[in-house]
């Protein structure tokens, strides 16, 4: 009996429904307008170039719209498939590295795009970047078989299945994967909301039997024991951390107590687990390929605390087998420097989100790149010394005073320098330190300062790089992924065998049977831990409802001591939630009108001044005169506008005076300057009323400079206007003639003077 049953349904497509989705024939026409696209062009456009406006409407769209009408669930595999190609051909064509690069990252701006196409069903979302593709699906037989031949393996050689988020890593679209859809998604997978497992094609157990797909993870639907759950790249990070302070303990122990003659029980434990770790290692490599599996820069540290303990392995078992106390002790010691890279690998568990950890990466890249120039440049030197001092100093020797000065021990240089030629031997040195030790140590730390700030613009999008392929990795459908060191091994020794004799059901059900033995303390835990998550928020809302409505019922005094308050008053952002939250129905009555009838009417910046009323409505309305003087601009923007034939107002900022604006300045109603009130005359000095008079006369004399403004002889001005223009139509025929007889054309100007 089957030991597993289905205990949700499916919601997103199943796998059978991508088996005859078309890729291949798709793959080469992006490929071919791709290459259209940009062959006219000689030189190639950056990153900010190809996200213009102009080549957004005029390029991008275009071929959005081409690819986005076919609905096909692998566009977006097939556009980072094609990236792929294009950045192939950077390396091989170095004539057109830059239209290639060019392209490569069209495609990826293609790939944002057209992954906002299924953004309104998250299941179909989900389906389109996780999903594993085949680039040869919808290939002719032809093509398969030209395929097969060039590989020149077998057929399974052609069956490289991978999803649009795994060419998205492999090709280092660093920019699509930092998108906020695309992280919605990898947040989704990385919390186990969202199920996803693919169907495993290069795993070292492959258990196919029965296929998760992409489902929402529902907690009350779930089994108590779900062994699924083992897959959250979540969980599957603190365990990770947990094995890893496992291994490190008994890596101490072993170290401390270590015998050189006989196996100890410390020793033999270490040696499990670090071949359970090695295996659960290799697994991770074979689910997702190599390029993915180095991309992430923990699995190098990885990797070489595997090579170290393979390396201690080897001269242990020889040391044991030959009685060679030498030999052993030198695996003990090989051993030992594994604490260099098990220690900061443990550290790194806690700090992973630093931008100082993502920038050691590309600076420890850098550093030995660096280095290995330079030893290549300095292997010269080291032979010229050899050569020189052959008698006296051995090629270690030499290697070793190299090194010494190299790192800034330049006394070495001069006074050892005699003792390879007593006139050669300090020149020589003297170059080789003011080069070491000067110039390409302050080249070094330039380039890595360079690469540091490099790391540092773009921390985010590196961060969310490294975090994608965390959650890429978690991912995984190999059947001892699930399994916690070092109960893997004990399943690689049950399973990998049964795996060529059992059918997929009965291997499908001794694989859940063992996983759930092997882990059920842990199933437990997450199932608990998720159904605490679950009431959690219900529980405490509840709680927060009852303590409000016990505040709310006590006595004014009790409310208001200060602790009380300050614990128990709404906040302020929950005030203003509130507020948003209320229903009313003031937008939806007719009858409200909270700005007035004339409020939008009467504003003068939203209507152009056709929309306006004429001259003549507008003198009988009461205006407010602006407070300073009527300046050159606005004279000749107002006869500009008369010339147009449009009604112009009396004054350019004129506005209705209505009793919704009390301040307004009404020309006719207002009173005389020798009128002033009583309480005027009594705190109104007699310098203040010289003052005043003299404002009042400068009223009086602008009144009358804007009276007289109103009988200037406008229509002369039309006609100057007119003849000017007419003017500079001649002048501007006779310039095209005489550049049309500089030019050598033959043509006469259409209207002449």
């Amino acid at each position: 009996m089957e030991c597993e049953v289905q205990t949700q349904p499916l919601l997103g497509p199943s796998f059978d429904a991508f088996d005859t989705v078309g890729v291949f024939p798709y793959i080469r026409a992006l490929k071919r307008d791709a290459n259209e696209v940009f062959l006219p062009l000689d030189s190639s456009l950056s990153w900010e170039q190809l996200t213009a406006s102009d080549i957004n409407f005029a390029v991008v769209r275009p071929l959005v719209f081409k690819y986005a009408r076919i609905n096909n669930p692998a566009i977006v595999y097939i556009c980072l498939v094609v990236r792929a190609h294009f950045l192939s051909v950077v390396e091989e064509n170095l004539a057109f590295a830059g239209v290639n690069l060019c392209r490569a990252n069209f495609c990826e701006i293609l790939a944002m795009k057209l992954v906002n196409n299924f953004a309104s069903n998250k299941i179909e979302l989900v389906s389109v970047l996780t999903i594993s593709f085949s680039p040869l699906a919808g290939a002719p037989d032809s093509v398969i078989s030209n395929v097969k031949r060039i590989l020149g393996g077998d057929g399974h050689d052609k069956d490289d299945f991978q999803s649009a988020l795994e060419m998205a890593v492999a090709t280092r679209a660093k920019k699509f994967i930092a998108t906020s859809i695309v992280q919605t998604i990898v947040n989704d997978i990385w919390s186990g909301r969202v199920v996803s497992h693919s169907i495993s094609a290069r795993s070292v157990i492959a258990d196919n039997y029965k296929t998760q797909g992409v489902a929402i993870y529902d907690v009350r639907k779930a089994p108590l024991l779900d062994h699924y759950r083992l897959r959250v790249p979540k969980y599957g990070a603190m365990l990770e951390f947990l094995n890893f302070a496992v291994l490190f303990v008994t890596y101490i122990l072993c170290l401390t107590y270590h015998d050189i003659y006989h196996l100890h029980t410390f020793e033999v434990v270490f040696i499990v687990f670090a071949l359970a770790f090695a295996l659960d290692e290799y697994t991770a490599s074979m689910e997702h390929g190599w390029r993915i599996y180095i991309a992430n820069m923990w699995n190098i540290f990885d990797t070489s605390f595997i090579v170290i303990t393979l390396a201690y392995l080897f001269c242990r078992a020889k040391g044991l087998a030959d009685g060679n106390e030498y030999l052993s002790q030198w695996g003990f010691d090989i051993l030992a420097c594994g604490a260099c890279i098990l220690l900061p690998r443990l550290a790194f568990f806690l700090v992973s989100n630093n931008m100082v950890v993502l920038a050691l990466r590309a600076m420890g890249a850098e550093f030995i790149f660096f280095m290995g120039i330079a030893m290549i440049c300095f292997s010269g030197v080291m032979f010229t010394l050899w050569t020189l001092g052959g008698d006296q100093w051995s090629l270690r020797a030499i290697t070793w005073l190299m090194i010494q000065i190299w790192f800034g021990n330049t006394y070495l240089s001069f006074s050892q320098a005699a003792s390879f030629h007593p006139v050669i031997g300090p020149i020589l040195m003297t170059l080789f330190a003011a080069l070491s030790s000067t110039l390409l140590l302050t080249i070094l730390i330039s380039i890595l300062s360079n690469t540091f700030a490099k790391i540092d613009a773009n921390a985010s999008t590196e961060y969310l790089y490294q975090y994608t392929i965390s959650a890429l990795e978690g991912m995984k459908s190999d059947a001892l992924i699930s399994y916690q060191p070092p109960f893997n091994l004990l399943a690689f020794a049950i399973l990998w065998p049964a795996s060529f004799v059992l059918s997929p059901r009965a291997l499908h059900t001794a694989n859940v049977f063992l996983l759930r033995l092997t882990t059920f303390p842990i199933l437990i835990v997450i199932h608990l831990y998720e159904r605490f998550k679950l009431t959690h928020n219900s529980l405490w809302e509840s709680l927060q409802w009852a303590m409000h409505s016990m505040y709310n019922s006590l006595p004014r005094p009790l409310k208001s001591i200060p602790v009380l308050d300050t614990l128990m008053r709404p906040d302020s952002n929950s005030i203003y939630d509130a507020i948003f939250d209320v229903e009313t129905d003031l937008e939806n009555e007719g009858d409200v009108d909270l700005f007035g009838s004339d409020a939008g009417r009467d504003h003068v910046g939203l209507h152009s001044w056709t929309s306006r009323r004429s001259a003549a409505e507008e003198a009988a309305v009461p205006v407010i005169l602006p407070p300073t003087r009527v300046t050159h601009t606005e004279s000749d923007t107002l006869l500009q506008v008369q010339d147009r034939g449009r009604s112009v107002p009396s004054s350019p900022r004129g506005r209705k005076a209505s009793k919704n604006m009390p301040h307004a300045f009404n020309l006719e109603s207002s009173p005389s300057p020798g009128q002033r009130s009583p309480l005027a005359k009594l705190f109104v000095g007699r310098h203040d009323t010289e003052t005043v008079d003299k404002i009042d006369d400068s009223i009086r004399r602008m009144q009358e400079v804007l009276d007289e403004t109103k009988k200037l002889p406008v229509n002369s001005l039309k006609a100057e206007i007119k003849e000017l223009q007419e003017r500079q139509a001649r002048i501007e025929s006779l310039l095209l003639a005489l550049t049309r007889s500089m030019r050598h054309e033959v043509g006469v100007p259409g209207s002449g003077p």
